[in-house]
């Protein structure tokens, strides 16, 4: 309960009780084991929210809209700004300190304002596609791909070290191995025990093929460019593995 609770207030902005922070040193390097079951909780409601509104008749991409906006809501649209902050540094950045400089930056640039719309629209049209098949096979989906996609931000994680000193992830510690691999296999088995029954065997392995993908190629990427993780690649990587998970998922239904 403690590595969850932890879990759920690093990702977002949710209350939680100030009694499993105290005594404690700011490090999560364990509790990212509950990232997957932290992500479940966060996207819950916004789940709710699609469901509901599509079938209550709500044309399915405003409803998928309302729910992404509610999500960012209650992250503080935190992974958003990694993924916006990482693809300005890394398609921005002549060289690793450039691109690290273009990071760490307030300001948000051409790329990665590009990138945002691109994450809102291909969720949302993602969603959309799966509600106008089956309601609930959208609002699992949104569980199903909160879930995995925080596991792999665990393993995006373990596999670099820290670009720089005194950054968020670098002071929150590096994830221990057996946390890593807990977050991955309870990531995988809640997707897959969600999406199994609507979508069946074969497209819920496929969604998450595309999703170990997308997080290795984007791991390699952070490597060659900048030499490690930084929170931004982390946040990224929750982006880009959902929005790989959810796309597949409705060109496979």
């Amino acid at each position: 309960m403690a590595d969850l609770a932890r879990s759920v207030g690093f990702l977002s902005r949710l209350p939680v009780p100030d009694r499993f922070f105290r005594g404690h040193d700011g490090t999560i390097s364990r509790a990212v084991r509950a990232f997957p079951a932290a992500g479940l909780l966060i996207a819950a409601l916004p789940a709710l929210v699609l469901f509901l509104l599509v079938t209550a008749d709500g044309d399915p991409l405003v409803a998928s809209f309302v729910a992404l906006a509610l999500l960012s809501l209650m992250t503080g649209a935190l992974h958003e700004d990694g993924l916006a902050d990482a693809v300005d540094g890394l398609g921005g950045g002549r060289d690793r300190d450039h691109a690290l400089a273009i990071m760490k930056d307030s300001r948000t640039g051409s790329y990665g304002v590009v990138s945002l719309i691109l994450s809102f629209g291909l969720r949302a049209s993602a969603l959309a596609a799966l509600a106008r098949h089956d309601a609930g096979l959208a609002a699992l989906a949104l569980l199903a791909t909160a879930a995995i996609s925080r596991a792999l931000m665990v393993a995006h994680w373990r596999a670099l070290v820290p670009a720089r000193d005194g950054g968020l992830a670098s002071n929150a510690g590096m994830p221990e191995d057996r946390a890593r691999n807990i977050a991955l296999l309870t990531g995988a088995l809640a997707a897959l025990i969600l999406l199994i029954p609507a979508a069946g065997l074969p497209v819920a392995l496929l969604s998450l093929l595309a999703a170990a993908l997308v997080s290795y190629g984007f791991t390699r990427l952070a490597r060659k460019k900048l030499g490690g993780h930084t929170g931004d690649t982390i946040g990224a990587t929750q982006q880009l593995t959902e929005i790989a998970s959810l796309a597949t998922l409705a060109l496979a239904i």
